[in-house]
């Protein structure tokens, strides 16, 4: 009995192509814990369609996923210097963000990275003219700029790689190939169609793999059911039960993700006032689980344990069984499952 991830393998694979046919050239990603796929399940994928390089977020991910993979590989994490040597074979790619850091790769295969709004790393338009002398020494594979996902200031993406790449063009850079995230399909197509000679390279993860929600679900199996009463004591701290009902022991607990929880951008006084409220409720030991019985959010009956939660199912909801199966709201990038099962 296990906390499972299952897939509509038929549905997931034809989003992926639907993602493909819109991104011609697309650079599939597979970094952190391979989306909630893990890294060999995605690079089988990746070379089930075909495509030559696949990114991973780091040197150590490019390690253990060479060995599952034989196309190039492209590591997004930029190349700093004194940075740990980690032994990698000639088809990994290097992503460099400083005229330092080029001069440094010698010999390397490499994507220099340019400064976007988004404001992390990458070269800036003063740093242009010094790049001449060192991608002489270097293999250029193309130029990368890294885009926000969200622009309340109105301003349009397209616009802002057009200003980059009129930038390279007058510095006398090579414009064969440009990296790029976080555009919608029109917006591919409009710079594609602005700079014809340039092969545009979109480096997508999330919307490749889990665009379509429907096609994978979470379940935790029932290990476990106890009876309790109202004011009865249970668990590692004693706590009294709220009400009458069942503790149900559920596959799922802090190893795998489940309580975990990465911070929020809140937009508007809606979603203040729902933080709000989780953050009182917390504050009385009311933490609502990712486990869904009886058509609801079932509450933790304590914090989630390493491997197993426990949580209080009220008498008014269907008894639950051992074996029973309850659905789970976990995020993709943040859980580690003990099983996936195609269906």
């Amino acid at each position: 009995m296990a906390l499972t991830l299952y897939v509509e393998t038929e549905r997931w694979r034809a989003h992926q192509q639907s993602v493909i046919q819109q991104f011609p050239g697309l650079v599939p990603v597979c970094k952190g814990n391979g989306y909630g796929f893990g890294h060999e399940r995605l690079a089988e994928e990746v070379t089930r369609f075909g495509s030559d390089v696949l990114a991973v977020g780091t040197t150590y991910e490019a390690a253990r996923t060479k060995d599952y993979f034989s196309g190039d590989l492209l590591v997004l994490t930029p190349f700093r210097k004194n940075e740990e040597p980690v032994p990698l074979p000639d088809r990994v790619i290097r992503s460099v963000s400083s005229v330092e850091g080029v001069g440094l790769m010698r010999g390397a295969r490499i994507v220099i990275e340019v400064m976007s709004s988004m404001r992390r790393h990458g070269v800036t338009e003063q740093d242009l003219p010094h790049l001449h002398a060192a991608i002489d020494e270097v293999r250029l594979e193309g130029f990368a700029i890294h885009l926000p996902l969200d622009r309340p200031d109105g301003s349009d993406a397209v616009d802002e790689v057009l200003t980059w790449m009129d930038r390279l063009r007058a510095a006398r850079l090579p414009l064969d190939t440009m990296f790029v995230s976080h555009l919608q399909p029109e917006e591919f197509a409009r710079l594609q169609e602005q700079f014809p000679r340039t092969r545009f390279r979109a480096r997508i993860g999330t919307r490749l793999w889990l665009g379509d929600h429907e096609a994978t679900a979470y379940r935790g199996s029932v290990l476990d059911v106890t009876p309790v009463t109202k004011g009865e004591r249970f668990g590692y701290r004693q706590q009294k039960s709220a009400g009458d009902g069942w503790l149900a022991v559920v596959a799922g607990g802090t190893s795998h993700g489940v309580g975990l929880e990465s911070p929020k951008a809140l937009h508007g006084m809606t979603d203040r006032a729902k933080g709000v409220a989780r953050a009182g409720l917390a504050t009385v030991n009311r933490n609502l689980s990712p486990f869904v019985w009886g058509g609801k959010q079932r509450w933790f009956a304590e914090p989630p344990h390493m491997q197993v939660s426990i949580l209080f199912i009220p008498s008014d909801a269907p008894e639950p069984r051992v074996g029973d199966e309850l659905v789970a709201h976990l995020r993709h990038t943040t859980t580690m499952v003990d099983r996936t099962v195609d269906r």
